[in-house]
């Protein structure tokens, strides 16, 4: 497969047209199909269900899919990185992180950074620490920022300075609300939303311990911090969150207890070449001797 025809393929999925992804690419609609048809015949496997006026995805396409957006994204940022110049420290750093307190961190080192070379930017890609690590992996992202447990043997990083603690978030008219902290037993029987990532289902399986097989999951979830209070707000359950700035009027946070924290490292991949300028911001990193591992 050429990356011209993987480009062509995610097109026409993003469209659900042929005619109109045809448009898009300034090509015929009938070169479009021929090459679609092309690609088919030789992954074989069929790719996509036609009608009249849609196409949509099999099961074989929407894997292509994903993968295709991982090549075409790993082609377009060895371009950007090929196309800088020797003397210029310029092009994208790309950094994958999830929903943590310290962005401010990360912010500060964006800043401090761009005043010595304004002419790179930053790419910010939000992501539980799963995805985060396997774009890593497939060099997609240079860094992460992964909040622990996490296994980072594959990468040197730095231990970001704020921990994150766990909170319940409920409604004000909750009749938790009016503890001061949440204890495994207040849980028992109460609708609740955790986290789906493992590992950390896995650290507060063991805070609830023998409470864990009585509680009432009414759902896991991968979603952003407004989302989560939006579902809590319309009284779809309380919900296991990281404490962050509450704007809902009607909603409170509460700490549990026995508490839990974690902490976050901003990790990069060992025995790996850089750009210069992913080179650079490591050692800008390295400067704030925070501890290097």
């Amino acid at each position: 497969m050429e990356l011209r025809t993987l480009r062509y393929f995610l097109a026409v999925a993003q469209e659900e047209n042929i005619t109109k992804a045809a448009n898009q690419l300034h090509i015929s609609q009938p070169s479009l199909s021929r090459q679609l048809m092309q690609m088919e015949e030789e992954l074989g496997v069929r790719l996509f269900i036609r009608s009249k006026h849609r196409v949509i995805l099999t099961d074989e396409g929407r894997l292509l899919r994903r993968r295709a957006q991982e090549i075409v994204a790993l082609a377009v940022k060895a371009e950007k990185e090929l196309a800088q110049g020797e003397e210029t420290v310029s092009g994208e750093i790309a950094i994958g992180c999830g929903e943590t307190k310290n962005i401010a961190f990360l912010s500060q080192l964006m800043i401090s950074f761009r005043e010595q070379y304004p002419e790179v930017s930053f790419d910010i890609y939000t992501a539980i620490a799963d995805d985060v690590k396997e774009r890593i992996e497939n060099g997609i992202l240079d860094f992460g920022i992964l909040m622990e447990p996490v296994e980072i043997s594959k990468y040197h990083f730095i231990r970001m300075p704020l921990k994150e603690k766990w909170y319940v978030l409920m409604r004000k008219d909750c009749p938790l609300a009016e503890k001061q902290s949440i204890t495994p037993q207040d849980l028992i029987g109460v609708p609740i939303m955790i986290p789906k990532r493992q590992s950390v289902r896995n650290e507060l399986e063991n805070w609830f311990g023998d409470c864990y097989d009585q509680l009432d999951i009414v759902s896991t979830y991968n979603l952003s911090y407004s989302n989560r209070s939006i579902m809590v707000e319309n009284q779809v359950g309380v919900c296991l969150v990281h404490e962050f700035e509450n704007n809902h009027e009607s909603l409170c946070l509460r700490p549990i207890n026995p508490e839990i924290s974690n902490s976050s490292v901003l990790v990069w991949k060992k025995n790996q070449i850089f750009s210069p300028a992913v080179t650079k911001f490591i050692e800008h990193v390295k400067k704030c001797n925070l501890g290097i591992n």
